[in-house]
């Protein structure tokens, strides 16, 4: 009876971590982008110019290369991408090497340097919805 109650417990485990293998490898993993590429984020190439044409995901990894001493990365609402503002629940980056994860949406980047961010410091991405993964399939229920 002891054993089979072992073996029981044993199924019952493997049919979770199935389940779950299953369930984590249903998407397709976020790709990391360096911003401004070789330029890092700087005021040397428009960042607008940088994003247009490549095709962003909800959790993709966007990486902010800068002198720390100079500039910052912002994150701000649409407002303070129009404006160049540091809006009241913007969340202010400063290390110099910084990785913010892309969410749901539009997705607002400036420099808080009032020049630096009217030189096209600054960049706007819709991130779209994750596609699932390559052979994934949807499981009708019927």
């Amino acid at each position: 009876m002891a054993r089979e109650g072992v073996i029981l417990a044993i199924l019952m485990l493997m049919a979770i971590l199935v389940l779950h293998c299953k369930s984590s490898h249903g998407a397709k993993p976020p790709a990391t982008y360096t911003v401004g590429d070789g330029y890092g984020w700087s005021i040397t190439i428009s960042m607008e110019a940088w994003a247009k044409g490549k095709k962003f995901y909800a959790g993709d990894i966007l990486v902010f290369k800068y002198d720390y001493q100079d500039t910052d990365v912002v994150v701000v609402d649409r407002k303070g991408f129009e404006t160049c503002t540091v809006t009241p629940n913007a969340t202010v980056y400063e290390s110099g090497y910084d990785k913010i994860q892309l969410r749901f949406g539009p997705n607002y980047f400036i420099s808080s340097n009032p020049d630096n961010c009217q030189s096209n410091m600054k960049m706007a991405i819709n991130a779209a919805a994750r596609p699932p993964a390559r052979g994934a399939r949807k499981i009708n229920p019927n």
